[in-house]
C-alpha cells in the first residue's frame, strides 16, 4: 500500500488529539517514540542491540530469522510509519490503533492478524483489568502493539531468551507464547475470583446481615467483562489447532490445542461462576425480603399491643371524663361506697378486654 494511502488512514483514525489524563506523544512525532522494542531474532536467539526504524527493511532482508517490533499505545500516525514498513493490511492496522477489539483471528495474504486480552485479577478491588494485544504475525516479522497494562510482551521475550525452542520456530511460535501466557494469566484470574466467591458466600450464609448485593453485582460485572475477554479467543485458537490448518506449522499444533483446551475449562469456569453469583444475588435479596419481612411482622406486633392497650386505657378514660363532667346530680354520688363501685366497674371492664386480647394473641 502506498504511503500516502496510510497517512489518509492514520488522518482517519485520528482527526484530532483527544485529552487524556497521561501526557501522550503528539500526532506528527516519529514511530520511534511509541515502539518499546525493536529486535532481530535468528534461531531463536535474539541478536544484541536494538534495530532503528529505518534499519527494519534491511534486517528483513537477512536470512535466517525475523524481526520482532513492539509498540505501546501509538497513535494512527505513528503507526502509519510501522504500516508502510511491514505492509500491514490497513483494515488490521484500524482495528489495532483504535483497540477495543473482541478476540480474534484474521488472515491477510501471508500475515495473520491476532487480537489476544491478556487480564490480572486485582483482588483488592476486586476487579478484572484487561489489557489488549494487537498481533502482525508475517513470514518475517511480529508487530506487537500493546493497549493497558500487561507484561506479556516482556514476558515472552524473557523466554524466547532463555528458552529459545519455540521461539526457533519463527513468528508463529511468538504467538503461541503470547496466547499460553495469556490463558495462563486467565487461570490466575479465576483462582482470585474464587476466593472472593467464597468469601462472600460464607458472608451470605452465614449469618452476616449486612447488604451484599451491590458486592455480588459488581463482582458479576466482572466476570462478564472477563468472559468478553476469553469466549471470542477460543474459536481463533480451534483454528490454529486444528489438524487441517495451514497456519502454523504441525509441530506447533500439539501446543496450541493444549492452550485451546486450557482456554475451554477457564470459559466453563466463568460460565460456572456466572451462573454461581447469580444464585448467590438472589439467595442475598431472598434474606433481604425475608429479614424485612421478620421487621414488618414485629412491627405489626407491637402495634396490636399498643393497640390493645390503647383500647384498655379507653374505658376508664372514658368513665372518668363522664364523672368529671360539672352536672349537679353525680350517679352514685350520694350512695354509700359508689365511688368503689365505679372503680371495681372500671377494673372488671379493662380485665374483660385483657382477657380477650390474650386470646386473639395481641398481648
Amino acid at each position: 500500500m502506498r504511503a500516502s494511502a496510510f497517512r489518509r488512514l492514520a488522518r482517519f483514525l485520528d482527526p484530532a488529539p483527544a485529552p487524556a489524563a497521561s501526557p501522550s506523544p503528539p500526532l506528527g512525532r516519529p514511530a520511534e517514540h511509541a515502539i518499546v522494542d525493536c529486535a532481530r531474532y535468528v534461531d531463536g536467539a535474539r541478536r544484541s542491540g536494538r534495530i532503528p526504524l529505518d534499519e527494519t527493511p534491511r534486517a528483513l532482508r537477512e536470512r535466517p530469522g525475523f524481526v520482532w517490533i513492539g509498540l505501546k499505545d501509538p497513535t494512527a500516525e505513528q503507526f502509519a510509519e510501522v504500516a508502510e514498513r511491514f505492509g500491514l493490511p490497513p483494515l488490521a492496522v484500524a482495528d489495532a490503533v483504535r483497540a477495543h477489539q473482541r478476540p480474534k483471528l484474521e488472515r491477510y495474504d501471508d500475515v495473520l492478524f491476532a487480537i489476544v486480552k491478556p487480564v490480572r485479577y486485582v483482588d483488592a478491588d476486586e476487579v478484572v483489568d484487561v489489557a489488549e494485544l494487537a498481533l502482525f504475525v508475517g513470514p518475517r516479522f511480529v508487530v506487537v502493539v500493546r493497549h493497558g497494562h500487561t507484561d506479556v510482551p516482556a514476558r515472552v521475550r524473557a523466554i524466547a531468551d532463555s528458552e529459545p525452542e519455540l521461539s526457533r520456530k519463527g513468528p508463529i511460535g511468538v504467538l503461541y507464547q503470547v496466547m499460553d501466557l495469556a490463558v495462563d494469566g486467565y487461570a490466575d484470574a479465576i483462582a482470585g475470583i474464587d476466593v472472593d466467591i467464597e468469601e462472600i458466600e460464607s458472608q451470605v450464609f452465614g449469618g452476616d446481615e449486612n447488604d451484599h448485593a451491590e458486592r455480588i453485582y459488581k463482582l458479576k460485572r466482572e466476570v462478564l467483562e472477563f468472559r468478553r475477554a476469553v469466549k471470542p479467543m477460543a474459536g481463533a485458537v480451534q483454528r490454529l489447532s486444528e489438524p487441517e490448518t495451514t497456519l502454523v506449522d504441525p509441530s506447533l499444533r500439539p501446543h496450541f490445542r493444549d492452550v485451546h483446551d486450557h482456554l475451554l475449562r477457564v470459559a466453563d469456569a466463568i460460565e460456572n461462576y456466572d451462573k454461581l453469583l447469580t444464585d448467590i444475588l438472589q439467595a442475598d435479596l431472598a434474606q433481604v425480603s425475608v429479614r424485612q419481612n421478620r421487621t414488618a411482622m414485629r412491627q405489626n406486633e407491637d402495634m396490636r399491643r399498643i393497640s390493645a392497650w390503647a383500647a384498655i386505657a379507653l374505658v376508664p378514660t372514658a368513665i372518668a371524663g363522664l364523672y368529671g363532667m360539672n352536672f349537679e346530680r353525680i350517679p352514685g354520688a350520694g350512695v354509700p361506697y359508689g365511688f368503689w363501685g365505679v372503680c371495681v366497674v372500671i377494673l372488671a371492664l379493662c380485665g374483660v378486654l385483657w382477657v380477650l386480647f390474650r386470646r386473639n394473641k395481641w398481648l
